[in-house]
């Protein structure tokens, strides 16, 4: 790394700056600045390039003239346009001007750790990098030391301790390209000393909680490894996807709903991650030709987070899927799940019911289970018996029993059913409906008093009751037990730091709008900005179809309608589909008609 401040030079692979160096504390940045005595003559960078025989005063008196003829254009730009400087020259003055060190940065100077401490997209956007983290904070390059602006961003998002130095906006662009294209260079302080026998097998049965921060500097391996965890954490992420190919090896975090690559180490480190994640797991690190499940309990920046991991062998090694269950996320009340109120009074009047049976139903990932812990919390633990019965248990609950499914032991769902209906429980939530004698036993258990939630895989609320059929539910017994279903989707939510009104709809979203029976109606989109990493979107929320059984649509159920006929009848009934409740959120401009469409659209 070289360094450059007040026009000395600094040697190669300076961990650092020894040069004076601009810092961001805690006082604010009306002291950031320390530039020379403008009554002695020129001021600004130009001064600096005038003292050191850069340029001559007839140069600047005729780049001053150039500025005159063009206001738009600073006295360096000038200069350089007549060719006196070049780009370097003059970023060292701006940089010998605010008393920073100017740095020409390569990629071995970067710190991993740093750089992932935020958004790429932002880096691009604002040409600035962290660089790495010493003794007396975090250094970080920027290529435009007059904007106060980006200053005080860095301050917010990084802390009060930082050091800022000039990076030419060229050299942070090849950096940052090669930190994100070019795997083996992006962890090299992490696994620079990996060997093929660097993972240790490890006893940590009976460790119940693994504080990742703790233990970061134990090797190579379970740094990286414990590096990917909190990114993911930190960002947001609910799932962490780590892919081998043939040469590469591909590292993906799931957020709103979305894949993103992040930095990858080489190939060779595949076999020692996902070792790392097995034993962290309590799996079996000997057993490659199979599937495997696990979970890890860990502490991420204080806060308690579930991981679930699973691995599946593909063409290259095994692939590994970590999901991320943050306990926050149960603490989300029905009415914070998005749901229009009319269709949050119905649901909240369905799951005070004494009994029946209440199905969510949707595709993996679509928030089922999140509601379904939403609405238990609605009711009073402490005056009832709630039980659930969950393959895995996601998320602990206080007020409830909770029984794990383990079926190579033998404790199925049904079995587990069984013997709950013998414990006297006035609630039961089954995690999923997957076969003929679940759905029996779950029917048995509304009939004689309870109420009994649980979830089930179709597209819409309708289909749910053909789905029970096909399973082996006579349709008499649906008739008598069944009280609602709610069908869901999840879509993300347009950015609300950068949303805007649509200039022009498409002739698409005006063809979706008509046959919705909405015209001439209004849309919003996301700019993209830092906050949403540039998409336009942060955050989701649900859309949601409610079927709530009346007595006409029980006698209809009892005669085994197709699910055609079962969806016009719900709909004479006002059933709001999901695409209808998708399009009034798109026009309240809460999400896009493009997220709607491809939420629904089959």
């Amino acid at each position: 790394m070289k360094v450059r401040g007040k026009g000395h030079n600094v040697a190669d692979g300076a961990p650092t700056p020894t040069g004076p160096a601009l810092r961001a504390d805690a006082g604010g940045f009306d002291d950031l600045w320390n530039p020379p005595d403008s009554s002695r003559g020129p001021s600004g960078p130009e001064r600096i390039l005038l003292e050191r025989g850069d340029i001559t005063s007839e140069q600047l008196e005729a780049a001053q003239a150039k500025k005159q003829e063009n206001p738009r254009q600073s006295v360096l730009e000038a200069l350089a346009a007549m060719k006196v400087i070049d780009d370097l020259q003059a970023l060292s003055a701006i940089a010998a001007y605010f008393n920073l060190p100017l740095i020409r940065l390569k990629t071995s100077d970067i710190q991993p750790e740093a750089f992932s401490l935020l958004p790429v997209e932002y880096l691009k956007h604002k040409s600035a990098i962290p660089i790495a983290r010493n003794d007396d904070g975090l250094l970080v390059g920027i290529s435009d030391p007059s904007d106060i602006f980006l200053i005080d961003d860095l301050k917010r998002r990084l802390g009060a301790n930082l050091q800022l130095a000039v990076v030419p906006a060229a050299d942070t662009s090849r950096v940052i390209e090669e930190m994100t294209a070019a795997p083996d260079q992006q962890v090299d302080d992490i696994i620079k000393d990996i060997a093929e026998d660097a993972v240790e097998v490890v006893d940590e049965k009976a460790e119940e909680v693994t504080d990742l921060e703790r233990i970061a500097g134990e090797s190579p391996v379970i740094r990286y490894v414990n590096f990917l965890i909190t990114s993911a954490v930190r960002e947001g992420a609910s799932d962490i996807h780590i892919e081998p190919g043939e040469s590469k090896l591909r590292v993906r975090f799931r957020i709103d709903g979305v894949l993103f690559d992040q930095q990858s180490p080489p190939i060779s480190m595949h076999a020692a991650v996902v070792s790392r994640l097995k034993i962290m797991a309590n799996m079996d690190i000997s057993e490659r030709r199979l599937p495997q499940d696990g979970r890890i309990r860990a502490t991420v920046r204080g806060r308690n987070v579930d991981l679930r991991v699973s691995t599946l062998p593909v063409t290259h090694g095994e692939k590994c899927v970590i999901r991320i269950l943050d306990n926050r996320s149960i603490l989300v009340g029905l009415e914070n799940l998005g749901m229009l109120s009319d269709c949050l009074s119905a649901f909240n009047r369905q799951v005070t019911q004494p009994h029946g049976i209440i199905l969510v139903t949707g595709p993996t990932g679509s928030g089922k289970s999140t509601t379904l812990y939403s609405a238990l919390r609605v009711m009073d633990g402490s005056t009832m018996n709630i039980s659930t019965v969950e393959d895995p248990v996601e998320y602990e609950l206080d007020f409830a029993n909770q029984v794990g499914v383990h079926e190579n032991i033998g404790m199925t769902f049904s079995a587990a059913l069984r013997s709950l209906l013998r414990q006297d429980p006035d609630v039961i939530m089954i995690g999923e409906i997957r076969d003929d004698e679940t759905a029996r036993i779950a029917v048995q258990a509304s009939l004689t008093g309870h109420l009994v939630l649980s979830t089930l895989h179709t597209n819409d609320a309708p289909s749910s009751i053909t789905r029970l059929i096909n399973i082996g539910v006579e349709p008499y017994l649906i008739s008598a037990s069944l009280n609602a279903v709610l069908a869901q989707r999840l879509v993300r939510k347009i950015c609300d730091k950068c949303k805007q009104k649509k200039s022009q709809l498409s002739e698409t979203e005006l063809a979706y709008l008509k046959s919705c029976g909405h015209q001439g109606s209004s849309l919003y989109q996301g700019a993209g900005c830092d906050v949403c990493r540039h998409t336009g979107y942060k955050g989701r929320l649900g859309i949601y179809e409610l079927l709530e059984l009346d007595d006409e649509l029980r006698d209809a159920i009892s005669s085994s309608p197709s699910v055609t006929e079962l969806r016009h009848l719900a709909r004479s009934k006002g059933m709001r589909t999901l695409r209808d409740d998708g399009v009034q959120k798109a026009l309240a401009g809460q999400t896009t008609l493009e997220e709607v469409m491809r939420a629904t659209e089959t």
